[in-house]
């Protein structure tokens, strides 16, 4: 199923997790020991959630870590799509091989 410009983890987590209950990166960063700047980057979708940081949020606001990855994987996606030139990439015919 595609999604039309998924959001990046970091404003979903912003978003969903940290604005309605007025936490601050400082506080989430705490909670998930990191640095608030390591946060900060992912908030502001300079950074990516990487396997370490998916186990982290997992433990920490839930959802599997499987899940994080997967909404930066969308997020990296969509971004490639719209972002790659793939004018001078050919198919190759396997068959004639």
């Amino acid at each position: 199923m595609n999604m039309h410009n998924p959001p990046h983890p970091g404003e979903f987590i912003s978003d969903v997790y940290m604005e309605p209950f007025g936490y601050s990166c400082r506080f989430v960063a705490k909670q998930l020991d990191v640095s608030p700047s390591t946060l900060s980057r992912i908030l502001k979708a300079k950074s990516a959630i990487t396997p370490e940081m998916a186990l982290r949020l997992s433990k920490a606001l839930g959802r599997s870590p499987e899940s994080w990855l997967s909404m930066q994987d969308n997020y990296d996606l969509w971004q490639a799509k719209h972002n790659v030139n793939l004018a001078r990439v050919h198919q190759i015919d396997f068959a004639m091989a």
